[in-house]
């Protein structure tokens, strides 16, 4: 049996929150992905969350989502609800970082579809993207543990929600204003 304090969600227990999802925009579902995600990849601790939301602000430009999606989300690893997160120690999970619309794409060099959803900036592909890895470097010492940096397009992240449905906690919502403006650039101002 598993250690309880390790053991999180399984896909049965986060069934009730997916199906709450369509019933409420997401607020309460949101809520609950953020603590668990706090408390299993920040050791509880809300300032460094919020410090690493803080690092992907400064760095991610107007019109783009950020989004983090994997074990940290669901409590499980992937493909193995019965392995929960960190299962082989402290910080041996990674966090799965995902930068959707905007210009983020043209940062990558490499891609699982060209030009529209990018393979992760990672230990396995160190070079994926140079512009962000001074980024990931950082994000990686702030969360001791490693943080893999992915873009995409909104027809993807709809397809990996809607489609899939695949969890995901809202780091950086993009604004009603950046989807009318639909910028690429720039710096954000909340």
């Amino acid at each position: 049996m598993t250690d309880p304090a390790h053991h999180e969600t399984s896909s049965d227990d986060l069934r009730p929150e997916l199906d709450a999802r369509a019933d409420d925009s997401g607020d309460e579902f949101q809520h609950t992905i953020r603590e668990r995600v706090i408390r299993l990849a920040f050791g509880g601790e809300r300032k460094r969350y919020d410090e690493f939301v803080r690092e992907l602000r400064e760095a991610t430009p107007v019109g783009v989502e950020v989004i983090l999606r994997g074990s940290a989300v669901t409590g499980h690893k992937w493909r193995s609800p019965d392995e929960p997160f960190d299962a082989d120690g402290p910080g041996t999970s990674d966090l799965d970082v995902t930068f959707v619309g905007g210009d983020m794409i043209t940062l990558f060099r490499e891609f699982h579809i060209p030009e529209i959803h990018s393979v992760p900036l990672s230990e396995a592909h160190p070079f994926a993207s140079p512009a962000l890895g001074a980024l990931r470097k950082r994000l990686c010492a702030l969360t001791r543990r490693p943080v893999n940096l992915q873009a995409t397009t909104s027809l993807v992240q709809f397809v990996r929600d809607f489609v899939m449905d695949q969890p995901y906690l809202v780091l950086l919502a993009k604004s009603e204003s950046d989807e009318q403006n639909d910028r690429g650039s720039g710096t954000r101002d909340d």
